[in-house]
């Protein structure tokens, strides 16, 4: 049976790995979509997506458009939708002989929405996974085809799971798109009762209260790195600011007692939480202007003893 011609709909570097597996097993694929050249880095020049670097690298029928819904799109048997970043309409679901499917960084009805990666962390989740579904009319409801599951390490920061579920998505929608060939996939409707949203993050989600248990001020650095991660400035005694910093990993440690006050580096280099209740222990960040070290290497060259504070900004 001949491979099903594929539209592929992705702007994120979540989709790319998909995508080079499926040009990879020589899946015809017809067309690319992705999103315009948007502005990035310092100097906010305009930027192609990574799927669109990744399509123009290996010569790629693609299109950038900002309304995926006024494009002519050739005939294809299924499109595949990874973190692409429009609403589609129900013409050009289902204008595909097989329909469309779609690959989300959560094991549904959990984390609809655009950041599951970062609340699965945020939330204590210990495990993650991918779902392969049916696009739908309502944000990530539609059936389920096919899930995966993974453990979420102890210290994994949302960057580095996002870089795993990218890859266990692979095998999924391979599996997924041999099974709507055969016609032997199954959809399961999700459970609209265990369904939970997983919303857009701002930089105000970033701001860590440091009255706040251990636990959760460890999940928020880790959940929220690297983007858009957490910010604070290192006072001295007197409040005087003594660096910036972003802070990239961490996991809660035992209390120090309430000499500490909440946000102040304790005796043992953590940050206290709660007043002394707990402490949050900072294993990597990334002063100001500088790549990301852990905090050994940061303290052979910048000050970080008891009495100095942590202010989120």
């Amino acid at each position: 049976m001949p491979s099903p011609k594929l539209i592929f709909a992705g702007s994120g570097e979540f989709g790319v790995p998909t995508l080079h597996a499926l040009l990879a097993a020589n899946y015809p694929i017809v067309q690319v979509i992705t999103q315009p050249d948007r502005p990035a880095g310092r100097g906010r020049k305009l930027a192609p997506t990574p799927v669109a670097l990744f399509a123009e690298k290996h010569a790629l029928p693609l299109i950038k458009t900002d309304n995926i819904n006024k494009e002519s799109l050739p005939p294809a048997d299924v499109m595949v939708v990874i973190a692409f970043g429009q609403k589609i309409s129900e013409g050009v679901v289902h204008a595909p002989r097989l329909g469309s499917i779609n690959l989300h960084a959560s094991r549904l009805p959990k984390y609809r929405g655009a950041a599951p990666i970062h609340w699965a962390i945020l939330s204590g989740e210990t495990t993650a996974g991918n779902s392969v579904i049916r696009l739908a009319n309502r944000m990530d409801a539609g059936a389920i085809l096919g899930q995966s599951e993974l453990t979420i390490g102890e210290v994994e920061t949302a960057g580095e799971l996002h870089d795993r579920l990218a890859i266990d998505g692979v095998p999924l929608v391979l599996r997924v798109l041999i099974q709507l060939v055969n016609d032997s996939a199954v959809e399961t409707p999700q459970d609209e009762s265990r369904a939970t949203l997983a919303p857009k993050l701002s930089r105000e989600t970033a701001r860590i209260n440091w009255n706040a248990p251990a636990d959760q001020i460890a999940r928020t650095i880790r959940g929220l790195s690297p983007w858009p991660g957490c910010r604070a400035r290192v006072l001295d005694a007197a409040g005087g600011e003594v660096a910036r910093l972003t802070l990239l990993r961490a996991r809660p440690a035992p209390g120090e007692g309430s000499r500490w006050r909440a946000g102040e580096v304790t005796i043992n280099g953590h940050v206290s939480a709660a007043d002394g209740a707990g402490a949050v222990e900072i294993l990597e960040l990334q002063p100001e202007g500088k790549r990301p070290m852990s905090l050994d290497a940061y303290r052979r060259g910048h000050a970080w003893q008891p009495g100095l504070r942590l202010e989120s900004i």
